[in-house]
């Protein structure tokens, strides 16, 4: 019978150990949540609700730099290889084969990173606001408005200097950043500081983490129309990547923080891929 609840869990990874989430039929099909900045795998905690109700089980890991336990210094240990290895490693010490995979946020970036390395272990993958790398890499180099909308980037780049800003004033800018799910987790130098360094590895010049393969995972984004970070022509061009079942869900009206705001629709796309493979 499925719980609505969720247990934390410690699970040892690699060198690393990570809190994570674990909730639902313990013989449900698992879901794999990967959460982004600036939240953490609470902002999947109304969508966990409805995905526990369908039977589902759902694992969420507070990821690297996130949780207390893989917090590694140094920015090249946050690059998109060290996290996607980081969620195969969590579903071994969890004896999960497999899983659908859910990404938000730069943690869609993580899922489709994932689904391109290990896509015998992605049964599905459900991208949320960020499309596919390679796309939003097109995007921001012909793409105007995305690049207005990237211009944040400039400041999370800087080290030391974003930090500064983001938590001036007992971090009221952070915490204006995004609304809630677990966005209070960030409001101490080292702890953001890992955080930031998912921007710094994989999005500065030179980064890899907008290099991706064509993916060959059924597939769904969900995109918000009224996405103030991720516009259209990354979520349009994200069906140059796909070489497999592909499905683009617009959300009228739906911003980039959609876990929390549009938790039921997103909760149906899930399942129904789920369903569907």
């Amino acid at each position: 019978m499925p719980i609505d609840s969720a247990d934390t869990v410690q699970v040892p990874a690699g060198s690393w150990t990570f809190d994570v989430s674990v909730g639902g039929s313990e013989h449900g099909v698992p879901v794999l949540l990967l959460h982004g900045f600036p939240q953490t795998e609470e902002c999947f905690d109304q969508v966990r609700e409805r995905l526990h109700e369908a039977g589902l089980r759902t694992i969420a890991p507070r990821q690297r730099g996130y949780s207390p336990g893989a917090r590694p210094v140094g920015v090249d240990q946050y690059t998109m290889k060290h996290l996607a290895e980081d969620a195969a490693r969590i579903l071994d010490a969890l004896e999960v084969p497999y899983a659908h995979v859910v990404g938000h946020g730069l943690g869609a970036t993580v899922a489709w990173h994932f689904a391109a390395a290990y896509p015998l272990r992605a049964m599905s993958l459900t991208a949320v606001s960020f499309g596919h790398p390679s796309a939003f890499g097109d995007a921001m180099a012909n793409d105007q408005d995305q690049r207005q909308r990237s211009r944040y980037l400039e400041l999370f780049l800087r080290s030391g200097e974003a930090e500064k800003a983001l938590l001036a004033n007992d971090a009221r800018t952070l915490l204006a950043t995004a609304p809630g799910g677990g966005i209070d987790a960030l409001a101490d130098e080292p702890t953001l500081t890992a955080a930031l360094n998912w921007y710094r590895a994989n999005l500065a010049p030179g980064g890899e983490g907008l290099d991706c393969p064509v993916i060959e995972v059924p597939t769904t984004l969900v995109w918000g129309t009224r996405d103030a970070i991720a516009g259209a022509a990354q979520a349009k061009g994200t069906a140059h990547y796909l070489r497999a079942d592909y499905r683009l869900s617009e959300v009228p009206e739906g911003d980039h923080w959609l876990p929390l705001r549009a938790p039921a629709a997103l909760a149906s796309e899930i399942a129904l891929r789920t369903l569907r493979n």
